[in-house]
């Protein structure tokens, strides 16, 4: 039987409080986000990871401690393998890299290589193609790989922004949120998206591009109007300009324009900090505080039945259907 493994990429999070300074530190010390040689990089790096480690805490400890990013991803590996396997001549096994935290790359190369797989599929559990995410996965993965002597065939799945079974998975969890909305008005749905430096997508990333297509997609699933909904830009750090609007000034908006809120997560597929304290605490505080009458958070697809069946078509059908022009780069 064919042995094929499956590596979902994530970016990870600390699973406890003294996991958050270096979490932080290997994030910012990523050639893809933080665009300066080392050594350079790297005092930047502990500057920034030192600074906001307080910050970072306060936060995961409203999470319990840590972010729950990991038993998210693994409850998704987990249905993936499953719906995969269901009559299928094709064994498939899925592993989990993340990207700032563990696993890393290198403990699921070193699993990959001891399955020893016919066939490799890279499956970003990015929707949206960024060289932030994706392409900064691809190419910590294929280091990884490398050093642990991978020679098994690979493919990369590079993006899925209007995935039928994510778009319906998630306008399935909006519906009944924006139905309750309703009860005050005519409702506000902002598709809420982490946010880049604007310089990133001048040198032709494509993210912003691709949540568009999302949240376009969104609207025609739900029969919203385009004027009843906003795509914004969240978790903007340092001084550089971002691509907007923000989504936080989009909630003072509604506060001041007193409409109902609905807030939708686009571009995280499972539920951590920038979901669950960034929106569903610190964004419906700012609503009260603004006047919006109602604030409705719509959690992440997660393992929706919907969202792991499309993601399993993705994986049999290889990447015959990306539709972005940096697939053939990653």
């Amino acid at each position: 039987m064919t042995k094929t493994a499956v590596i979902l990429f994530n970016l990870g999070g600390p699973d406890a409080q003294e996991s958050v300074r270096p979490f932080l530190f290997n994030l910012f010390n990523d050639e893809a986000i933080i665009r300066v040689p080392q050594p350079l990089r790297w005092f930047i790096a502990t500057m920034i990871s030192s600074r906001r480690a307080p910050i970072a805490r306060a936060i995961y400890k409203q999470m319990g401690g840590g972010s729950p990013i990991m038993p998210n991803t693994q409850a998704q590996a987990d249905a993936l393998e499953n719906a995969l396997n269901e009559k299928s001549s094709t064994r498939y096994k899925c592993f989990i890299a993340m990207r700032y935290w563990h696993p890393f790359a290198g403990e699921a190369a070193r699993a990959v290589k001891d399955y020893g797989p016919d066939n490799i599929i890279l499956l970003p559990l990015y929707p949206q193609f960024s060289t932030t995410t994706t392409q900064s996965s691809f190419k910590d993965w294929h280091r990884a790989a490398a050093k642990a002597g991978i020679a098994a065939p690979t493919q990369s799945i590079c993006c899925y922004p209007q995935l039928d079974g994510f778009v319906s998975a998630l306008a399935a969890a909006i519906r009944p949120v924006y139905a309750e909305a309703q009860k005050y008005g005519a409702p506000r749905i902002l598709f809420s998206a982490h946010g880049l430096p604007e310089k990133i997508v001048k040198a032709g990333d494509p993210y912003a591009d691709q949540c568009a297509a999302t949240a376009d997609a969104l609207r025609r699933a739900l029969a919203v109007d385009k004027r009843d909904s906003v795509l914004c830009f969240q978790s903007r750090v340092g001084p550089l300009k971002w691509i907007g609007p923000s989504t936080d000034d989009e909630v003072r908006r509604a506060g001041r324009d007193k409409v109902p809120l609905v807030v939708v997560p686009i571009a995280f597929v499972s539920d951590h900090s920038e979901t669950l304290v960034e929106i569903n605490i610190e964004y419906r505080h700012l609503a009260a505080q603004g006047g919006a009458p109602f604030f409705g958070f719509v959690p992440a697809v997660g393992a929706a039945p919907a969202f792991i069946d499309g993601l399993a078509q993705l994986v049999r059908q290889g990447c015959k259907n990306c539709d972005c022009a940096f697939a053939a780069k990653t």
